[in-house]
């Protein structure tokens, strides 16, 4: 059956060899929040900052231990390279009273066992949300500077944590800096917020990093529950930052408004930055998170990478949480999602559509389109699974799983 989608791809000038080559050494950065959705292990603190995880389905991590299990099932269950994607909130403390203001490599240890024992990378996120001292749903734009002080230790902190995973690993580590800052209704002063964003961003990192081994991203938002009217760190605000430090743009895919596609986007930005970073998700009316499915916007974002060449130079990460069905099966069908649109866009003759492109040959361009559509893609992610010692079936061993681990937490 491989042998028929090979002579198939063939015809349009597509080696599924070659795809298959470069798809297994395609990195996806897997977040850990999906598996306790959104917690963390340092604060009790409801889950705020516009976010918001609905459902309450069995067998959520409550523990450190309970949820490097369950990323290992999932792990055992997705084919190709992976990096571990950490927020703060995770710290394992030990009991320890230690704000995030003052968080150090040592509560990240074990995460770190964890991830050199299976020859991982970690990516790292300051959490700026779900704590008592995020004042008035704000926190590096705060007029009070005693809270806006405290988060500013918390991004340095963060950056010298990001170099130690990227020294410990040998792998570059991407941190991402998000904030939910904002106002429910409109504000009278919105330059004020920015400006002092601004200079608490300035501030974090005026701490010395080596660039070549820890990335900085910047991630924008429209707006999230509660903070309907006002977005501090908006698009143009964190491009605009982004250009002016030199550090990476970030764009998750549910950040923008509905009718805004971030694959459209993608070769705008390469051709301003070295390197972009990608929060991939799945946006349902607004930025919902839901797990990423084999839909058209991944697929053209993924086919905009692979177009451009770019797929050194963007940095690709999951972003979904959803607690109404089995935690450890979302996160695998969100990464087989991500890999499966990377295959897709992998077998696609690219030089060839440019080609008919610029020739103005838009007739046989859309023909090569249609037919493509129908092409025995699935043939080629099979043997790509085989060919990974992954079963294609990962719902019985998630079953199975659920049934031995998960029903008795």
């Amino acid at each position: 059956m491989y042998n028929y989608a090979k002579e198939y791809y063939k015809k349009f000038g597509v080696d599924t060899e070659k795809a298959l080559e470069i798809l297994k050494n395609a990195t996806v950065s897997v977040h850990c929040w999906q598996g306790d959705d959104v917690i963390g292990f340092d604060s009790r603190e409801s889950l705020s900052g516009g976010i918001q995880t609905t459902g309450n389905y069995p067998g959520r991590a409550t523990t450190p231990e309970e949820l490097m299990a369950d990323l290992d099932k999932a792990f055992s269950l997705m084919p190709g390279k992976k990096k571990l994607n950490l927020h703060a909130s995770y710290a394992i403390l030990n009991g320890e009273n230690v704000g995030r203001d003052a968080i150090e490599p040592r509560h990240f240890a074990k995460w770190l066992e964890f991830a050199k024992e299976r020859n991982m990378g970690i990516d790292f996120n300051p959490t700026f949300f779900a704590h008592p001292m995020v004042k008035d749903n704000l926190t590096l734009s705060s007029p009070d500077d005693e809270v806006r002080t405290y988060w500013i230790n918390h991004g340095k902190a963060c950056l010298k944590i990001a170099e130690y995973f990227a020294n410990e690993t040998g792998e570059p580590c991407v941190i991402n800096f998000w904030i939910p800052d904002g106002y429910k209704d409109i504000p009278a002063d919105r330059l004020g917020p920015r400006k002092r964003f601004k200079e608490s961003l300035d501030e974090i990192l005026s701490v010395p990093y080596d660039k070549t081994k820890v990335y900085v991203t910047l991630e924008s938002k429209v707006f999230g529950i509660g903070l309907e009217s006002y977005t501090v760190g908006s698009a143009e605000f964190c491009l605009s930052y982004s250009d002016y430090k030199g550090i990476t743009p970030l764009m998750d895919n549910g950040h923008y408004h509905p009718t805004e596609v971030v694959s459209d986007k993608i070769s705008s930005l390469l051709l301003f930055n070295e390197k972009i970073a990608l929060h991939v998700t799945r946006a349902v009316r607004w930025d919902s998170d839901h797990v990423v499915i084999l839909d058209d916007e991944t697929k053209e974002i993924m086919k905009e990478i692979v177009r451009n060449d770019a797929l050194d130079r963007v940095f690709i990460a999951t972003d979904y949480f959803d607690a109404s069905i089995n935690r450890v099966s979302a996160l695998v069908t969100g990464v087989r999602s991500v890999q499966k649109a990377l295959l897709y866009a992998l077998l696609e003759p690219s030089a060839k559509m440019k080609e008919l492109q610029d020739s103005g040959n838009m007739t046989e361009l859309m023909v090569v389109s249609e037919e493509l559509k129908t092409a025995p893609f699935g043939l080629v992610w099979e043997e790509y699974l085989k060919r990974q010692n992954v079963a294609q079936d990962y719902l019985t061993e998630v079953k199975a799983y659920e049934k031995e681990v998960l029903s008795k937490r």
